[in-house]
Order: C-alpha cells, then structure tokens, then sequence
C-alpha cells in the first residue's frame, strides 16, 4: 500500500494561498470590503423580517384545514425555509439594481451570495423526495459541498486533491475522488432501482393470478436483481476494477460466512419456504405458544401477528426446522371442537338437536358443513357431549366464535328446560358413641 502527500500538501498550499489573499483584499477599504457589510445588513434584515414574518402565516395555515396534505406538507417545508427564501429574493433584487446604477463589479460578491443561497435552497427543497433521514442528509451536504465548489470555481483544485488522496494495492489504485464518484453513481443507480422495484412491487401484487408466495419471492427476486445490477453498474461506471478486487472480497465473503452462518441459514430458509409454499401472507399458524396470522415474509424472518395486537418476528429457520400448524395451508375451513354436558334427565337425542340448532345460529359458523354433536361419555354428574363446528375466518379469532357459541347454548338450553349439572356433595356429621379423653395415639 503506497501514498504519496506531497501533491496533496501543495493542492492544499495553493488554496491556503488564495483564501488569504482573498481574505487579505477585504481588510483594505473598497467595494469588497462594503459588500460583505451589505450582505451582513441583508442577512439582519431578513432574520428580522422571518421573525414577524412566521407567526403570521403559522396562524394563516392553521386556517387551512381543508387543504390536501401535500399541500399543507409543501407550505410547512416553505416556511421552515423562509429566511433563505427571503435572502435570496431580497439579493438578487438588490444585484440587479446595484447592476443597473453602478459597476458589475461592484455587486460581484453580492450576486455570488445570491446564487449561492439560490443553489442551497434548491438542493434542500429536492432533496426532500429522499425518504429516509440518514440518506436525505449525506445528500443533502454532498450536494451543497459541491454546488459551492461549482459556484466558487473550486471543482479543479478539490477533485485534484481528492485524486492525489489515494491508496495503492499491488496494481489497484483507490482515490477519494474514485470512491465519492462511486458513491454517487451508485447512490444516483440505487434510487432509480428503488423507484422502479416498487412499482414492479406493487404491479406483481395487483396481479391476482400469481400466488401470494410466490409474489412475494418474485419481488425479492427482482429487488435483489436490481441493486445487484446498481451496485455492478456504479462501480463499472467510475472505473473500478473488480477483477482486482476479487481476492479480498473471496476473503471477506468467507469469514462473513462463518459469522453469519444463522443469516445465512435464515436466507435459504426463506427462499425454501417461498418455494414450497408452506406458508403464505394471511395464513393462519401455530407454533409454540404464538397463533396468529403471517403479516409479512422477509428475507430474514416472518412477521406474526397474534389477536392481541403483538407481532412476532419468528426466524425463518425456526419455521422450517420446528411443527407448525397452518390452519388455512391447502384450504380456509378451520374445525373447532367445544364440550359440555347436561343432567342425566334430559333426553340426550334432544339435546344433540338443540345444541346443532343453536351452533346454527352462530354468524361465522358454516351451515354448508352443518355442525354435529356427539356423546363422549357418562359422567359422575352429567352425560358429556361435544360439539363440531366449522369457519373459513380464523383469523377473525378463535375464542370469541366458541365463546359467541357458548353464549347460543345457554340461551338454546335455558329455552328448552336443558340443565347444566354441577357436582354436589353431601358432608354428614356421625354422633360419637363415647368422647374418648386420653392421649392421643402417636
């Protein structure tokens, strides 16, 4: 690994130099020296005038309740950047008419300012289509960095001294210049990927002939495609000899591959399930003590969302090595079973019928498969039956369809003169013959 700092002290020297030339001409009295006073003026000016400025048109929005949201969201963003707006109005008002009375010359560092500002303010208003925060700021300052640098006439001298700071590998040169461009071009490739997986997404699921699961592993397949192809493309594009990099990437790739060997396995796990189509979103499973509904199938684990609103993140190797219980895998019917029993008086061919009758009568059980009742057995207090039901929504819950069944029951029961026993037991209290005084025996 071999660098040289010489090229990059002298890159430095020679801006240093301009820089306090620059800041030597200020010091002397002229229209440099009055410029920068009157854009320090203008800058008071404007703080000043957003300060009145922005209760006004707070309470002017806040009367706009009928507005869209976007428009309400695009007057929020303006007025968070009203003082730039207002000094870049009141510069390039002010330089066009110190142009149009005096000298160019004398409103040079004054229309700079304004184009300055007008740049900042045009890369803050684009860069607000950047959805993620963290990214939305790294471009936010790449963008300003370089717009100033293009405005100043500094792009020369700054992508020298980014190419002079570089590192050698045997025959592969890296430059900060090399690496920033790559950042760029591939950031630049990995946006219009984004843009374009999403809607090939959200045309693969508004496709009702394709599976759920397999729509899902379509859109895997095609994001997976598209970034790859972002990420090859950008580092071709700057020059970037992967050739050259194909040992230590070998490297790197085998020991993430003894680190991430549960990554790994969740991986394939989730392709193999894709496959197969064991499970699908809106399945209903059961594993362990989780049942719920599958939300969603990542590329690492599958989102399970249980009745009470809490959602499990179940690995998708856990789902392929473990018992699980799809209870809408090959079709929607879900069979539930409950039990009760009735006094040895009532005749248990009636009751067979009402209790039928009344699961009936349930708004989510099935009449297409009727219910059935059946005895189970003789009990010390009661004769016990069970009750068969069906339903295709269990994920509309599983104990709120018993309990609303239940409920039929004890209406249809109490109607019909039905008992529900309940063991009783008798405690007799025996006369001693005689009260035995003496110890008691060990």
């Amino acid at each position: 690994m071999e660098t040289d700092p010489t090229p990059i002290l002298q890159e430095m020297q020679a801006l240093a130099e301009q820089a306090r030339l620059f800041l030597l001409s200020l010091t002397r009295p002229g229209w440099r020296l009055y410029q920068i006073g009157i854009l320090l003026a203008l800058a008071a000016m404007v703080q000043l005038a957003a300060r009145m400025l922005r209760p006004r048109l707070h309470d002017w929005l806040r009367g706009r309740e009928g507005w869209p949201k976007w428009r309400l969201r695009a007057s929020l963003i303006l007025m968070r950047r009203m003082r730039l707006i207002l000094f870049v109005l009141a510069a390039w008002a002010l330089t066009f008419v110190m142009r149009e009375i005096t000298w160019p010359s004398r409103s040079y560092l004054i229309g700079i300012a304004a184009t300055l500002a007008t740049a900042w303010l045009l890369v803050g208003l684009a860069t607000r289509f950047v959805r993620n925060p963290l990214l939305r700021r790294l471009v936010s300052w790449g963008l300003w960095v370089y717009v100033t640098l293009y405005i100043l006439g500094l792009t020369d001298q700054a992508a020298s001294m980014l190419d002079n700071l570089a590192v050698t590998f045997g025959e592969v040169r890296l430059s900060a210049l090399t690496l920033l461009k790559a950042a760029v071009v591939t950031g630049v490739l990995f946006t219009g990927a984004r843009m374009i997986s999403r809607g090939s997404a959200a045309r693969i699921r508004a496709d009702e002939d394709i599976s759920p699961s397999m729509q899902v592993l379509i859109v895997k397949v095609v994001q997976v495609a598209l970034y790859g192809a972002a990420l090859f493309i950008g580092l071709k594009a700057v020059g970037v000899d992967l050739t050259g990099l194909a040992f230590l990437s070998g490297a790197i790739g085998v020991g993430l591959g003894f680190g991430l060997q549960k990554v790994v396995s969740n991986l394939v796990s989730g392709i193999i399930i894709l496959l197969d189509k064991s499970i699908k979103p809106g399945d209903v499973i059961s594993l362990g003590d989780t049942f719920g509904w599958i939300n969603a199938l990542g590329a690492r684990y599958v989102s399970v969302v249980t009745r009470d609103g809490k959602e499990y993140l179940i690995p998708n190797e856990d789902l392929i090595t473990s018992q699980v219980v799809n209870w809408s895998h090959s079709n929607e019917f879900v069979r539930l079973d409950i039990y009760f029993g009735t006094s040895y008086g009532d005749d248990p061919h009636k009751v067979r019928e009402i209790a039928v009758e009344a699961a009936k009568g349930v708004g989510r059980v099935l009449t297409s498969r009727p219910p059935v009742c059946h005895v189970v057995g003789f009990g010390d207090s009661s004769v016990d039956y069970i009750l068969r039901f069906w339903i295709t929504d269990p994920t509309e819950g599983l104990t709120n369809v018993r309990g609303a069944v239940y409920l039929a029951l004890w209406d249809a029961f109490r109607d019909n003169g039905i008992s529900i026993p309940f063991p009783q037991r008798e405690v007799r209290v025996l006369p001693c013959s005689r009260m035995h005084t003496g110890p008691l025996p060990d």
